[in-house]
């Protein structure tokens, strides 16, 4: 790299005393909970400064900067054109960019093993480490090798990394290694030619217009270098801060980048973007689905992309409490370095500091959990829903969360219920924005008498995944009814003294999901005993615009089917409990407490409450988004869907199954919305326990074009096509419960129109429940 050129864009200078922001996502600053962040870690001597951009990937960057270069005397300001050493953010950027092309242009295969390209490796058990398993850190590699075997320079390091033994079985374990990326820099000049930082400067950089990124920085930019600690008595200033890529000349796989935040922000763009930024393409599509794509060990563990971080253990902090574990990316480097995306909605932040300056003693993840926190809740609610804001012309609300049934009840007093005795029809999930359960408030509230709970499927506290049985809550001492155990329906025992019973429980939007039958079940109870019914609501978490499916056959009513709605049917408790109550001839004395704030096009991301888990294997909204699609091949207990993972219903899979075979098979089909990885598994409860599975990692590209029925009943039919015998298409109508759809899936080529069969009693559907809708 001869010079770094100066960010047009980005040439905003600010000193701790003038923070400032630049088009931001929300009016002027950033978050307050940004600035207090950084403020108190420079004020703790944690960093001296730092640099923020984030933004979406159409859009232009915004840029915060804080505090100074160093904690030198008379030290200048950071700037938006600050220089950083970026530790291992050259791993994904440089590195890993670099072999992805590679593997573009057909001169490197993922799954072929190292020693291909480099003879010299395959030794010592590592012939069978692939080019994948480098760049997700799964080769069994130890993190680094000694400093004394650099004494003697780079090229006698590499022959000694060359003649390494794997200390973990290869496809194992998860273990960060510098090793990995030491390797794949060399593999990169092995197959091309040239130099890995010739290479990367030619093919990444210059055609991203990072102009302030590269390798080796010269003299000339010397004074926008922030410093890092000291090597030979002076200050580290342009000179790779890591020992190893020092000793291998400042060009290494792990190490040895320097750029400026707004350039790394580019690279983020390019890669949420699909491999091309303002008109210049450097990866294809596809390639960068593949990088972003989760690779997970057996266990479901150490998920990573191709040289980015998804969900391991370093993850936590980078990706704060806001970004999706399951589908967002990013990275950290040594020095301070980070950044996270969501290519769902396309948001990103990148935060550099040298937090390395000036003693190697600067803890920065309590800053970047701060940052990353609070940069994603301001831009997924300035964002939200990238697709539905098109369609509805409007931004996700960004004021105060949304107000469940429990908060406009306790807001009022729980007027609507004093003088009364009540039963808690209730979970885990039935608390207020505070997190303080409805069982503790009512038992608290004057005038109010709780005389017993009753517990749905999962139990009261959500973790059963069996029949529950009756207890006592140890924190009250009201006594438990179960009513997923002998019975499911209140009988005259539960059911007497009670003036009114209180429903508060959150649903997850699909049919099959109990809770609303659960409900269905206490309001006829109540209208033969003369109780009335509180409905206290939460929002439809998948959106109340979305309805699909298939309408339960006459006849066909169940505890999975409750009533005759859709398989989807797009709305809240509170509007299936008023539609129950009129369509399915209860006609109990109902009262249904609404929410406020929330509207039908908004996913829960947008409603600013906090997720809790609805049942032990619903962990994220991505689950629930794919519950519709993979609940349905559930039936019949011939696949597992990922109970006793870490990833329920995001994968699928059973002994009988190719992953690869599945994988290739589905993703030909081309079904809206849905990508698919192989991957295997194994289950440590229900079907196929601790048995290994084949199968796929269901990815969501995109939620807005995901017709979730669809999608599950054409991977059913894949399935049985698939594999034949090992799986019985007929059992998913005991999901359905629509004997037409079923005939209809049942032919030996999928049917191009499926949704065309239960398409006209959808349509009655929807006349019938629009007249029970409360939210616009």
């Amino acid at each position: 790299m001869k010079h770094f050129a100066r960010l047009s864009v980005l040439s905003l200078a600010c000193s701790l005393t003038a923070l400032c922001g630049i088009r931001a996502a929300w009016a002027g600053q950033p978050p307050t909970e940004v600035r207090a962040a950084l403020a108190e870690a420079i004020e703790q001597g944690n960093l001296p400064g730092a640099v923020l951009v984030w933004g979406t990937r159409d859009g232009e960057p915004s840029v915060y900067v804080a505090g100074r270069m160093s904690t030198l005397p008379d030290a200048p300001a950071m700037s938006a054109d600050t220089v950083f050493d970026l530790a291992s953010l050259t791993k994904p950027m440089a590195t890993a960019t670099s072999v992805l092309i590679l593997v573009d242009r057909g001169l490197v295969k993922l799954d072929e093993p190292v020693a291909t390209y480099l003879p010299d490796f395959g030794n010592h058990g590592k012939d069978v480490i692939t080019v994948e398993q480098l760049l997700t850190h799964h080769s069994g590699l130890i993190p680094d090798t000694p400093l004394l075997d650099y004494e003697q320079g780079g090229e006698e390091a590499m022959r000694r990394i060359m003649q390494l033994t794997p200390r973990w079985e290869p496809g194992g374990t998860f273990k960060y290694s510098d090793v990995n990326f030491q390797v794949l820099g060399a593999l990169v000049e092995a197959v091309d030619g040239r130099a890995l930082h010739v290479f990367a400067r030619e093919e990444v950089f210059e055609p991203l217009g990072m102009n302030d990124t590269g390798f080796l920085p010269d003299a000339s930019t010397r004074d926008r270098i922030a410093p890092t600690t000291k090597r030979h008595g002076a200050w580290i200033v342009g000179e790779v801060h890591d020992p190893r890529a020092y000793a291998m000349d400042g060009v290494a796989g792990h190490a040895g980048l320097f750029a400026t935040a707004g350039d790394v922000g580019r690279w983020v763009r390019m890669a949420l973007n699909g491999g091309e930024l303002d008109g210049q393409r450097i990866l294809s599509d596809t390639m960068v689905e593949r990088m972003l794509s989760p690779h997970a060990l057996p266990d479901g563990t150490g998920v990573r992309g191709l040289g980015v971080d998804i969900d391991s253990s370093f993850s936590s902090a980078p990706r704060g409490k806001r970004f999706n574990k399951a589908t967002t990316f990013g990275h950290t480097g040594y020095t301070g370095g980070c950044f996270w995306a969501d290519p769902h909605s396309g948001a990103y932040y990148v935060l550099l500091t040298n937090r390395v300056h000036p003693d190697d003693s600067g803890k920065v993840s309590p800053v970047r959990r701060a940052v990353a926190t609070a940069v994603a809740a301001a831009l997924l609610g300035a964002t939200g829903d990238a697709e539905t804001s098109k369609k509805t012309g409007e931004n996700a609300p960004q004021g105060m969360p949304v107000l469940c049934g429990i908060d406009v009840l306790e807001r009022d007093g729980f007027a609507a219920l004093k003088g009364k005795k009540v039963a808690l029809a209730t979970n885990h999930t039935g608390v207020n924005l505070d997190g303080r359960r409805i069982v503790d408030l009512l038992h608290d509230a004057p005038d109010v008498e709780v005389v017993r709970l009753f517990s749905p499927e999962h139990g009261l506290y959500g973790v059963l995944d069996e029949k529950v049985g009756h207890g006592v809550d140890a924190a009250t001492g009201l006594p438990v009814f179960s009513l997923y155990g002998e019975t499911r329906k209140p009988n005259a025992e539960m059911m007497e003294g009670l003036d009114a019973v209180v429903f508060d429980i959150q649903d997850i939007g699909v049919r099959f999901y109990t809770y609303i039958a659960t409900m269905g079940l206490v309001m006829e109870a109540a209208k033969e005993h003369g109780v009335e019914v509180f409905v206290l609501d939460r929002p439809n978490p998948i959106n109340g615009v979305d309805v699909e499916g298939p309408v339960t056959d006459p006849g066909m009513e169940a505890f999975t089917a409750f009533s005759n709605i859709a398989l989807r049917h797009g709305m809240t408790v509170g509007e299936l409990a008023q539609y129950f109550n009129k369509e399915h001839g209860i006609d109990c004395e109902l009262t249904v407490v609404p929410v406020e704030g929330w509207t039908r096009d908004m996913w829960y991301d947008r409603t600013g409450l906090t997720w809790i888990n609805p049942s032990p294997n619903m962990r994220n909204l991505t689950q629930a988004a794919l519950y519709p699609a993979v609940g349905l091949i559930e039936s019949g207990r011939q696949v597992s869907v990922g109970r006793g993972t870490d990833q329920p219903f995001e994968l699928f899979g059973a002994p009988w199954i190719d992953g690869r075979k599945l994988a290739a098979t589905l993703n030909d089909a081309a079904i809206p919305g849905l990508r698919f990885v192989p991957v295997t598994f194994t289950p440590t409860v229900r079907h196929y326990k601790d048995q290994e599975c084949g199968g796929v990692y269901v990815m969501v590209t995109d939620r807005d074009t995901l017709d979730p029925i669809p999608a599950g009943l054409q991977i059913a039919w894949t399935l049985e096509h698939l594999f034949g015998d090992a799986y019985d298409l007929t059992t998913v109508n005991r999901m359905i419960k629509d004997d037409a759809t079923m005939e209809a899936i049942s032919a030996d080529t999928w049917p191009e129109d499926v949704e065309a069969v239960w398409r006209e009693e959808l349509d009655a559907f929807k006349t019938r429940r629009a007249k029970y809708l409360i939210y616009p």
